[in-house]
């Protein structure tokens, strides 16, 4: 080759060389590039969030900003609540401070789990409590007129607050902020006077109803599935997501005891799924996402000693037990329960599982669990993913039975509460999450809320006796969720399940529209009598 042509090849091998080394560096900034948007969304945060949401994610003013406690929040929502803020609330609207990359860098960041897992211990839920010392003298009867067992308390999720509800004018009496993202359904004293509301990360509130106020607040957990009150009314216990805890209070949120919720070796933890009240028996009964077991826990202070493991026999004292009262009793199960639903008697438990992750073992999920003997004694043939926990029981020729909404197929399942066989499965419109009815009802009254489809628009109403579906209700469009009745059962509240949303007030025989109320996404209505009396047609 002559050095001309040499001398001409040099330009054109310096570009292509530049070329190939910008293009290592673009690749370069491209692998820095989500370190560096990460590291600036932490920056960002404790610039704004801080000091509303704790410098750990973990909550203060605010709410936390948690994966676990967002699995709700949507991440465009959550896009435009930062963009926008929440109208009636603390929240400001960072749209005109933030860039959009950098509040999507927010989004990001708040959609990440901590590392190490947080923890919150006895310590911290101790130094959350606050109480209202004036409380003891408050007035001991309501302090405006209406009837207090007829009263509704109507969570409202779009703006996260309370509405009390006056159940024989259908007008509201009292309307009130509450925390962020109540789940599980607020829990009654036994009087009907004082309601605990549990939020996704961890708050308890106790509100008096009588005289329109907060008595006190505690932090249980960092995430909370549900609460429970005790029957007596002087235990609540608490069912933590994170960390896998159960604690009980007592009526004024004085923290009592803390369970980890482990296998009996501690080689395994789980989160708990669960707890409700087992009035009749005197004691909590808890399910457990990861470890299969359902525990009981009584609050009976005779209640019979506790014998782990097996005993060949407990009267001659021939193994070391432990007190009966406030500790764990533990039925081993096959696998492991989500939710679950008492019969009459309070002696069984029917739970429900979920499908593995690989889509097995989705037939007979269901099974029977007997608290006395402590074992599982029967499987229940219901498919899909069974929602136990909102399902209803009622009398149909002349025996007991269970029907239960399902969140994958549109149905609902009805049990014999004797033989555990299925009796029929009813279509429905789509797939459920709520069922109600009354006492005096004839009919009951399922949502398809979980449809994907057209179907979420529809309430399916079921003659109890014909077991069939006989009407339907429709809000075109939008979603009509979460039946409530009256007292006395002559009327059926409905949620339009939207942030302009609103109460349907539904006559229950007629099905006809009697009244509407506006309100901001009213995700649930709980009436107190039907709650306290624990009507045949309410859940737990």
């Amino acid at each position: 080759m002559k050095l001309k042509d040499l001398q001409d090849l040099i330009p054109p091998l310096l570009l292509a060389a530049g070329l190939i080394w910008m293009g290592m560096g673009q690749v370069r900034a491209a692998a820095q590039a989500p370190l560096e948007a990460k590291a600036d969304a932490q920056a960002l945060f404790t610039q704004h969030c801080a000091s509303c949401h704790g410098a750990q994610r973990l909550g203060a003013m605010g709410p936390a900003l948690l994966p676990e406690s967002l699995a709700r929040l949507r991440k465009q929502e959550a896009l435009k609540v930062i963009h926008k803020g929440r109208p009636a609330t603390q929240m400001p609207g960072f749209g005109a401070q933030l860039a959009p990359a950098e509040i999507e860098a927010l989004v990001a960041l708040i959609y990440q789990p901590l590392k190490p897992t947080p923890q919150w211990g006895a310590a911290d839920i101790l130094a959350s409590r606050s109480f209202d010392a004036g409380s003891k003298t408050w007035p001991s009867a309501p302090q405006w007129r209406a009837d207090p067992m007829n009263l509704f308390v109507v969570v409202e999720g779009g703006d996260h607050h309370i509405s009390l509800l006056d159940g024989d004018r259908f007008e509201v009496i009292h309307r009130f902020p509450s925390r962020f993202a109540l789940h599980g359904g607020p829990k009654f004293t036994p009087d009907g006077r004082f309601v605990y509301f549990g939020s996704r990360d961890g708050w308890i509130t106790k509100y008096d109803l009588w005289n329109l106020k907060i008595v006190a607040e505690v932090r249980a957990g960092l995430n909370m599935r549900n609460i429970a009150v005790s029957g007596d009314g002087k235990l609540v216990m608490a069912a933590n997501y994170l960390p896998h805890t159960l604690v009980l209070f007592d009526a004024d949120l004085n923290p009592v005891k803390q369970f980890a919720a482990t296998t009996l070796d501690g080689s395994q933890s789980s989160r708990v799924s669960a707890v409700y009240d087992a009035g009749p028996r005197r004691s909590f009964v808890v399910a457990l996402k990861d470890i299969a077991e359902i525990w009981e826990i009584s609050y009976d202070p005779k209640a019979a000693a506790i014998y782990d493991g097996l005993v060949h026999d407990y009267r001659s004292d021939e193994a070391i037990a432990k007190a009966g009262y406030l500790n764990i009793r533990r039925t081993l199960l096959a696998q492991p329960l989500d939710d679950f639903f008492f019969d009459a008697s309070y002696a069984h438990v029917l739970g429900a599982g979920r499908p593995a992750g690989d889509g097995q073992g989705e037939v007979d999920l269901g099974q029977v669990v007997n608290l006395d003997v402590r074992r599982s004694i029967a499987t229940l043939p219901i498919p899909g993913m069974p929602h136990l926990g909102s399902g209803i029981s009622f009398d149909w020729q002349g025996r007991r039975v269970l029907a239960s909404p399902n969140l994958k197929d549109g149905l609902v399942t009805v049990i014999d509460l004797q033989s555990w066989k299925k009796l029929k499965d009813i279509v429905t419109p789509g797939p459920g999450f709520f069922m109600r009815s009354h006492a005096n009802s004839r009919y009951a009254w399922v949502d398809s809320m979980m449809s994907s489809a057209g179907a979420k628009d529809t309430l399916t109403i079921i003659d109890k006796q014909s077991l069939e579906a006989v009407a339907q209700v429709k809000e075109p469009g939008k979603t009509l969720a979460h039946i409530e009745f009256t007292k006395d059962g002559r009327y059926a509240l409905a949620s339009v399940w939207e942030m302009d949303g609103a109460v349907i007030v539904l006559d229950a025989s007629s099905f006809k529209e009697i009244k509407r109320l506006p309100m901001s996404k009213p995700v649930g209505k709980y009436n107190v009598w039907n709650k306290i009396s624990r009507d045949e047609g309410t859940s737990h």
